[in-house]
């Protein structure tokens, strides 16, 4: 829950002609250079920074005070234009419906879900998280409840921000005409409603989970791995009673 900002992006590996009568596809093997968009967006992101400051829209609070200065706030820059930035890229291994499903736990979800949650005692807040450095290791983690606050709030979008963004084909405007003609150039079938309807869980568990955020398929005392039924020990029955009549 520390402050990570950070962009997800899906982006098609082709798109329309100009006259929008030819689907344009990447290169097999190719999709984009990686380190030229990393030093492009690095730049462009830097000279967005800079207009930001010179029109008064940055504040500056607490230990950072001191960058309201011009000069510290270019020394301050001057190493992050000197560092590599990270963009990158890849086709999904198992096609487009692992990028939903990875993309739609970061956009569709707050800052830590209820089942992450442990206790709630004397002004203080323990949660579980994942230590992605050490070997993935669940660990469980305590801080005031108004450091806990202000953790959560990071992830609150300020005013005039969207989560979600949708640009070029999957533009709003004309995002219906476009996909059409996409399929009709991709020689595919058009998705009808029953079909992009998702299925819901079956499993008494699985609808439980998704309205609790608790899983049943987990153990309550690790929370790793997943539980499976293999067999039901039954109760053994008492033998009968016999009553002795002599």
């Amino acid at each position: 829950m520390t402050h990570h900002p950070h962009l997800h992006r899906v982006v098609p590996g082709g798109g329309l002609s100009a006259n929008g009568q030819r689907w344009m596809a990447c290169r097999p093997g190719f999709f984009l250079p990686v380190r030229v968009l990393s030093r492009f967006f690095r730049r462009r992101f830097l000279e967005m920074l800079e207009q930001a400051f010179n029109s008064g829209q940055l504040e500056f609070f607490s230990s950072l005070q001191g960058l309201r200065e011009r000069d510290a706030f270019r020394r301050y820059l001057d190493p992050v234009r000197q560092k590599e930035w990270v963009v990158y890229a890849k086709a999904p291994f198992a096609g487009p419906e692992q990028v939903l499903d990875y993309v739609g736990r970061y956009t569709h979800r707050v800052a830590i879900s209820n089942n992450r949650l442990l206790d709630i005692e004397e002004g203080n807040v323990t949660f579980r998280w994942r230590d992605y450095r050490d070997d993935n290791a669940q660990k469980t983690m305590t801080v005031a409840a108004d450091e806990f606050l202000r953790r959560f709030l990071l992830h609150v979008l300020p005013l005039g921000l969207q989560r979600i963004r949708y640009y070029g084909l999957l533009g709003n405007r004309h995002r219906s005409e476009k996909l059409a003609q996409c399929r009709r150039l991709l020689d595919m079938h058009a998705t009808t409603p029953h079909e992009t309807h998702a299925t819901a869980p079956s499993d008494y568990r699985d609808r439980y989970e998704a309205l609790t955020g608790h899983s049943l398929h987990q153990c309550p005392l690790c929370h790793a791995g997943r539980m499976l039924t293999i067999g039901q020990i039954t109760r053994p029955q008492s033998p009968p009673i016999t009553i002795d009549t002599s």
